[in-house]
């Protein structure tokens, strides 16, 4: 079964990826998301200065998804500098995840890994765990000062990672901006933010940061994912690669963010849960679902969800 893709011309063998934050902090991650069966290795959204993120316990996973407040923990730029040559020997694309606490920091992430050229560059604004830090992506004016100063510095396609928008008022604006900018793919969603778990059983909350507060992944979300990733697909007429991300557990759930519009797929609490492992299940089960139904590709199913 052909699960090959491409995003703004860059070849993937496979649609499936991880999620940036979903064990790819480490030289010792991402080698593993070279030798798995990944079509792509996405880095951690890296910060000029090395992060050791919030307190732990940070994450918690439970039947429906997950929660996470992880504060950002990476490396810093210059670390994934030196990594991200040595993960060519790979051979399968690189996207380099750039964040920031100000605009100064993404522009000076961007210079950094833009100078050892990975395949694409994925903005995130939409980091929801940074204590008073707000989510750039809710603002559009913000976001497109910034986006128009990295269009200056990134000689490789670049690509936004977004928050969920929950209007389509807000889909619509952001889509304007995105296409005046020049974008070149979309990424989302990331978690949900600002979610709260609680454990009835010890009366309190299961995570450590802000109070409990973190942002919501998994099982959960994925009704909020296949509504951003369908509402960018028809704002952008079909023209704008999308990687899709949230909920997906399984080549069903994969199937549909491709109905919906979805070139690729990322994953992230399943990969936690289950290691890198889980590409190849997941690889499986897409194709065979795909053989049932009759599609020769992806591309033959891309974006065709019907409407009553």
């Amino acid at each position: 079964m052909d699960l090959s893709t491409a995003i703004a011309d860059v070849r993937f063998s496979s649609c499936l990826m991880n999620a940036s934050g979903a064990l790819c902090v480490t030289r010792e991650e991402l080698e593993a998301l070279g030798e798995c069966r990944s079509g792509a290795i996405v880095t951690k959204s890296m910060t000029p200065a090395f992060r050791q993120g919030n307190p732990e316990p940070r994450y918690y996973s439970f039947p429906a998804g997950s929660i996470n407040s992880m504060g950002l923990p990476n490396l810093g730029y210059p670390a994934y500098a030196r990594i991200i040559p040595e993960l060519r020997r790979f051979e399968k694309p690189i996207i380099a995840s750039i964040a920031g606490l100000s605009p100064p920091d993404f522009l000076e992430a961007a210079r950094a890994i833009t100078a050892v050229s990975p395949d694409l560059i994925e903005v995130n604004l939409s980091c929801p765990n940074i204590h008073g830090r707000p989510q750039i992506g809710y603002d559009v004016e913000a976001s497109r000062a910034l986006l128009l100063e990295l269009k200056d510095i990134v000689t490789v396609p670049m690509g936004v990672k977004l928050p969920p928008y929950f209007d389509p008022v807000h889909h619509e604006a952001a889509a304007r901006m995105l296409q005046d900018v020049g974008v070149d793919f979309l990424s989302v969603i990331n978690s949900v933010g600002n979610g709260l778990v609680v454990d009835p059983d010890e009366e309190r909350v299961v995570i450590r940061p802000k109070g409990g507060f973190g942002g919501l992944g998994g099982t959960m979300i994925k009704p909020v994912a296949l509504a951003n990733v369908r509402a960018f697909w028809k704002l952008f007429d079909g023209r704008m690669p999308i990687i899709g991300t949230g909920g997906i557990v399984s080549g069903t759930d994969v199937f549909e963010h491709v109905l919906c519009g979805a070139s690729a797929v990322q994953i992230g609490t399943a990969l936690v849960d289950e290691g890198v492992g889980v590409f190849q299940r997941l690889e499986q089960e897409l194709s065979e679902l795909l053989q049932r139904k009759g599609y020769a590709s992806l591309s033959d199913c891309r974006g065709t969800l019907r409407e009553l």
